[in-house]
């Protein structure tokens, strides 16, 4: 599975460090395994909405959709 550094990654390990939590703080307050902090932070591709929500949780946020200008979207492809 491809990792690309994303706006979830930045943003997670962002708020994990204005809260001044470690990886391991994180995953144990958000009932979530240490692997998966690390994989979000990273920017694995693949991972489950469940458990991305319960660590956006923590900091009050959770994922939504988001409306995308479709036709600038047309032309940069």
């Amino acid at each position: 599975m491809k990792k690309k550094i994303n706006n979830i990654s930045i943003h997670v390990k962002t708020k994990r460090k204005q809260n001044k939590l470690t990886q391991p703080e994180l995953a144990l307050k958000a009932s979530v395994g240490l692997r998966f902090v690390r994989d979000l932070e990273q920017g694995k591709s693949t991972l489950r909405m469940d458990k991305v929500n319960d660590v956006l949780r923590l900091f009050g946020e959770t994922l939504g959709v988001v409306t995308l200008d479709r036709e600038n979207l047309i032309k940069n492809e």
